[in-house]
């Protein structure tokens, strides 16, 4: 029987939905990351492309796929291990949004604008910064929500015309690879983004918007037009961050080597585009950073706000200390920031990836006793990776040195695989009494 729905190949629906997708993933902080990344790996660009959009790409879009099956909220990504590790994984993943990624902006904002006009402390900016960004939170508007999709487009356009610049200007000729593991270190610099976490927070969100513009589709349509949406954004975001990477690549020449990453943006998008242009970018950047800012803080104080019967009083003291947070941790520079945060993405992102995968896969193969399974595997083998990024790499080595992939920091990878498929083979022959 057919509908008056028009299928979910209709331009207009794919367009907004994929380019809602793109703007999701697609963070102004992010942006300091690709470039140095390729200033360092030289010759093997490529390579390190491919390893950062597996995790700053394929497992953010994926993880919107999940929440197009579930239907729900970041508490149900992980509810099949156990109610209460779900409320604890929720805490935690807000707890580092609010404490590392919302700093990290005001820092990105700091470097990239601020210094460019005035030679205050970062101290200051990051108090002033938080300042507007808790009477924001504070006082919800529309106004940043408009201001939003200016801001995508405008740092787009500018981006696109400053790396066709650099491909059709500069000759092809990369310096050898400083990276000595570029596949693996594109992985797990992809971490940086933060887009993982972005997909299991804020994809219900997008979720319920398309619910809500497409209510006389049925869930095989709105889950196509997810698809097809997920694979354009997926593409687009291969593009730029694969096309900043190859920009970095070829001015290896042009700085010095220890510059910092958001030096190295602003200097290639100066000898690019010019001045003028390098100006608007650095503005562009700044604001769309603080809209991500309160755009964390809301999220995390409206979750908060949630577990305690929809406190104003909570909202407000969340907010407040989120925002002091940021005051502590924003007034470090962006490269101090990023280095500091990889102990907790260590640990918590292949959790999250592995519970996007598995809300990904068919229902039969993710049983509950699947999940607790393979996640408690992750959890076990993500620890050695962990510790090792607080230094105590060398004197865990000689027990972990058996782990395939561990000198790659990624040694849970085979582990929870090992672990999903014989939980279920021990699925599959347990009697149905036993299940």
């Amino acid at each position: 029987m057919k509908t008056n729905y028009q299928q979910p190949t209709d331009k207009k629906s794919l367009t907004v939905t994929a380019f809602a997708l793109f703007s999701l993933f697609f963070g102004a902080g992010n942006l300091v990351l690709p470039p140095l990344l390729g200033f360092k790996s030289g010759n093997l660009w490529w390579l390190v492309t491919l390893g950062f959009c597996i995790s700053g790409v394929l497992i953010p879009i994926l993880g919107i796929v999940a929440h197009a099956k579930l239907q729900g909220t970041l508490f149900d990504f992980a509810k099949k291990v156990s109610s209460t590790f779900s409320v604890v994984y929720c805490y935690l993943i807000y707890a580092i949004a609010i404490a590392l990624p919302s700093p990290r902006t005001a820092s990105v904002t700091h470097e990239m604008a601020i210094q460019l006009f005035w030679n205050s402390p970062s101290l200051l900016t990051s108090l002033v910064y938080f300042l507007l960004v808790f009477v924001f939170a504070i006082n919800r508007t529309k106004v940043l929500d408009a201001l939003g999709k200016l801001l995508t487009p405008g740092i787009l356009i500018i981006l696109l015309v400053m790396i066709l610049t650099a491909i059709f200007t500069l000759d092809f000729d990369f310096a050898p690879s400083e990276i000595s593991q570029p596949f693996s270190s594109g992985i797990l610099e992809g971490y940086q983004t933060f887009d993982a976490i972005g997909a299991v927070v804020v994809g219900a969100v997008i979720i319920i918007s398309i619910n809500l513009k497409e209510k006389s589709a049925s869930f095989e349509e709105k889950r196509r037009l997810i698809g097809k949406s997920g694979l354009w954004a997926g593409i687009g975001l291969f593009l730029v961050y694969g096309g900043l990477i190859l920009t970095g690549a070829l001015h290896v020449d042009a700085f010095d080597r220890e510059i910092s990453r958001t030096a190295l943006l602003r200097g290639i998008s100066s000898q690019t585009l010019g001045k003028t242009a390098n100006l608007l970018l650095s503005i562009l950047v700044s604001l769309a950073c603080f809209t991500t800012a309160v755009g964390i803080v809301t999220g995390t104080s409206d979750f908060i706000k949630g577990r305690f019967n929809d406190s104003i009083l909570a909202y407000r003291i969340t907010a407040f200390l989120g925002c002091l947070l940021g005051v502590l941790v924003g007034q470090f520079d962006v490269g101090y920031i990023i280095t500091v945060a990889v102990p907790a993405l260590m640990f918590i992102y292949p959790i999250t990836i592995i519970l996007i995968l598995l809300n990904v896969a068919p229902d039969k193969w993710t049983v509950p006793k699947v999940f607790r399974r393979v996640v408690a595997v992750t959890i076990l083998f993500s620890i050695p990776d962990f510790l090792g990024s607080i230094g105590l790499g060398k004197q865990i080595t000689p027990f972990v040195s058996w782990i395939p992939l561990s000198q790659h920091q990624m040694g849970w990878v085979l582990p929870a695989l090992v672990a999903f498929i014989a939980s279920n083979v021990i699925k599959n022959n347990e009697t149905p009494s036993s299940s």
